[in-house]
């Protein structure tokens, strides 16, 4: 589902909200999956799910501080697909499409049609820095979402790093099983897996995006010898509250995922409205603690382009 014609249709937006959403989706791409749609309760305000995915016409507003490029990827792509801030780890950016498109996504403006991801020879040569860069111990392959590749192309860009011998870790970063649990098939389980050891972090918000199929390709993943991490970014209206984050990360747990980061929002354009200040944060993850195993923690995290690595924000970024 990615028009707003095909979003009326379905009971997304109001025939009121339509014109506004069409100027929205000039500027931002929208994709909504179906197992995604499913989720979303039609009559109720402020439906979580359909906060995530559906857009609105507050995405227009750009406040102080927000930045097309807020933790500063270009300052750190020495060549094309490569974001290497950090010494011994790098990302490879091999896409700009997603199955879906996150209204609070901080690359929102680099990602959807008429964005294109990294050509053959773009590939090549992103993969070369990388073989060049003896420092880099782990590569985090993004984009877009890198899921959305073929079995082939992942297992290419496997092999590829399979090959160079300082690279030690391959971490995949995704939201697919959660929103496309079904394309979590054999062949791109098999595509993935390597002597090298190969991580998936999967990106989820809410614990009802863990539905029994999302489950199952977790299972699929995790029985075929792949250790997931999670990552989650705290966002109002969604799951800025204990009740929330504490059944997320019990959930998470369950399944057999880590949770690994809780992201503070980074300052992307049109997305105040889903900004939650560093105190309440705070206040949200000593909730968490005092409600959970020490399994459930995750590492609640900023990301600052000057900083060494993310930012573990602790009380003393309580004013922030």
């Amino acid at each position: 589902m990615r028009t707003p014609a095909q979003l009326l249709e379905a009971g997304l937006i109001t025939p009121e909200a339509r014109a506004e959403i069409e100027v929205v989706a000039a500027r931002y791409a929208i994709a909504i999956t179906p197992a995604m749609v499913d989720l979303i309760e039609r009559d109720a305000t402020n439906d979580p799910i359909a906060r995530q995915f559906v857009p609105h016409a507050r995405e227009l507003d750009q406040a102080p501080g927000e930045s097309a490029d807020p933790i500063a990827d270009a300052r750190f792509s020495p060549v094309d697909g490569i974001v290497h801030r950090y010494r011994d780890r790098c990302l490879l950016k091999v896409t700009n499409t997603c199955p879906v498109y996150c209204r609070f996504c901080f690359r929102r403006e680099m990602v959807g049609p008429g964005h294109t991801g990294l050509s053959p020879a773009g590939l090549s040569r992103a993969l070369d820095y990388i073989a060049a860069h003896e420092e880099i111990w782990e590569v985090i392959i993004t984009g877009g979402d890198p899921f959305i590749l073929s079995p082939r192309r992942i297992a290419a860009i496997t092999q590829a790093l399979m090959a160079m011998a300082h690279v030690q870790v391959i971490r995949w970063h995704t939201r697919v099983p959660v929103v496309d649990p079904m394309a979590v098939d054999s062949e791109r389980i098999a595509a993935l897996k390597c002597e090298k050891a190969v991580y998936v972090a999967l990106h989820a918000n809410h614990p009802r995006e863990l539905t029994k199929d999302a489950r199952a390709a977790i299972a699929r993943l995790v029985d075929a010898g792949i250790v997931m991490v999670s990552q989650t970014v705290l966002l109002a209206g969604v799951n800025d509250d204990a009740e929330t984050l504490e059944a997320l990360m019990r959930a998470f747990v369950a399944n057999r995922v880590k949770p690994y980061y809780l992201h503070h929002l980074d300052p992307a354009p049109g997305t105040a409205a889903f900004r939650v200040d560093i105190a309440r944060g705070l206040e949200l993850t000593a909730q968490l603690r005092e409600r959970s195993s020490g399994l459930c923690q995750p590492s609640y995290v900023l990301d600052h382009p000057d900083a060494p690595a993310k930012i573990i924000l602790t009380q003393d970024h309580a004013s922030g």
